[in-house]
C-alpha cells in the first residue's frame, strides 16, 4: 500500500485575512508561528484555530507538545469535522474481490478507482487464499485445485464465446481488438470465484478513515479485511501520527489482530 501527498499548508497566505482586524488583536502574529507538524495535520489545527479565531496571544501555538495537546483534545471533544480535511489515498492491492465487495460499501470514499475485469484479461489472473486454508492442508488443496479449475474455464468461456460471437454476430467482426476483448471478458468473467485477486486506490477523509478502521478491525469483521484494516492503520499512523497514536493494536484469541481506542466514533 502506498500514500498519496495532501494539501499543501502555508499560515503566510493567511496574513491578508489576519491583517484586516484591529491590531490590539495582534492576530497577525499567527502567520509567523513556525510548523512542527507536518502538512496533513497542520491543516487540521489550522482549520479548528478557525472555527474560534484563535489567532491571538493566547492560541495555541506550534511547539510540538502544544500540537500534541490540540490534536488530542479534538479526539476527546469528538471535534471530528476538522479531521475531514486532509485527504489520503491508499493503494490496495493482493486482496481479494470479496473483500472489496465490502470495502466499497463506504460511501464515505471519495471515486474507488479499481481493476476492471471487462478491460483486463487473464494475463494478470491471480487468487487470494484464505488464512484457513493456509493453516490447513485438506483445505488449501482444495482451493488449488478450485482455482487451477476456474481459471481453465474462464480461458475457455473465452475462447468460445469468441468463435461464438464470431460465428452470430456480424457486427463483432468490425469491432476493434479492444471491444472484442471487452466483449468476450465481460461475459467470461462470470465464473470467476470471490478469490479472485484485484486492487483499488481508495480515498478518504481522516475522520472517515479512522470510522472504517474501527469498523472494519472488529472482531466481528471478516478476517481478510480485518487484517487489511490494521495495515491500513499502520499506513495512516505513519502519515498523521498525532490523528491516530490513540489507538492501540490489539491480539485476538485466533491469532490476529484488533484496533482499540478511547476515543471512538471522532
Amino acid at each position: 500500500m502506498v500514500s498519496a501527498k495532501t494539501v499543501t499548508v502555508e499560515t503566510e497566505a493567511l496574513r491578508p485575512f489576519l491583517s484586516g482586524f484591529d491590531d490590539e488583536y495582534a492576530f497577525e502574529q499567527y502567520a509567523d508561528d513556525p510548523h512542527w507538524l507536518n502538512e496533513t495535520e497542520a491543516i487540521i489545527k489550522m482549520a479548528g484555530q478557525a472555527c474560534y479565531a484563535s489567532y491571538g496571544p493566547g492560541r495555541t501555538k506550534n511547539t510540538e507538545e502544544d500540537c500534541k495537546r490540540y490534536l488530542r483534545n479534538i479526539k476527546e471533544q469528538k471535534h471530528g469535522s476538522v479531521i475531514e480535511h486532509p485527504n489520503v489515498t491508499l493503494f490496495i492491492y493482493g486482496v481479494s474481490r470479496s473483500l472489496t465487495h465490502e470495502l466499497v460499501r463506504h460511501r464515505v470514499v471519495d471515486g474507488p478507482s479499481q481493476l476492471s475485469q471487462r478491460y483486463v484479461d487473464g494475463k494478470v489472473l491471480r487468487f487470494v487464499e484464505r488464512p484457513e486454508y493456509q493453516n490447513y492442508l485438506p483445505l488449501h488443496n482444495m482451493f488449488e485445485r478450485w482455482i487451477e479449475m476456474s481459471e481453465a474455464e474462464y480461458e475457455e468461456r473465452r475462447q468460445v464465446l469468441n468463435n461464438y460471437f464470431t460465428a452470430s454476430h456480424p457486427e463483432f467482426k468490425e469491432m476493434s481488438a479492444t471491444e472484442k476483448r471487452k466483449a468476450q471478458n465481460q461475459a467470461a468473467r462470470a465464473c470467476l470465484p470471490n478469490e479472485t485477486e484485484t486492487h483499488i486506490y481508495f480515498t478518504a477523509n481522516l475522520r472517515s478513515w479512522r470510522f472504517i478502521d474501527e469498523l472494519r478491525s472488529s472482531e466481528h469483521a471478516e478476517v481478510e479485511i480485518r487484517n487489511l484494516a490494521v495495515k491500513m492503520f499502520l499506513c495512516l499512523y505513519f502519515i498523521a501520527p498525532n490523528i491516530f497514536s490513540d489507538y492501540k493494536i490489539v491480539a485476538l484469541k485466533d491469532g490476529t489482530f484488533t484496533l482499540d481506542t478511547e476515543y471512538k466514533k471522532v
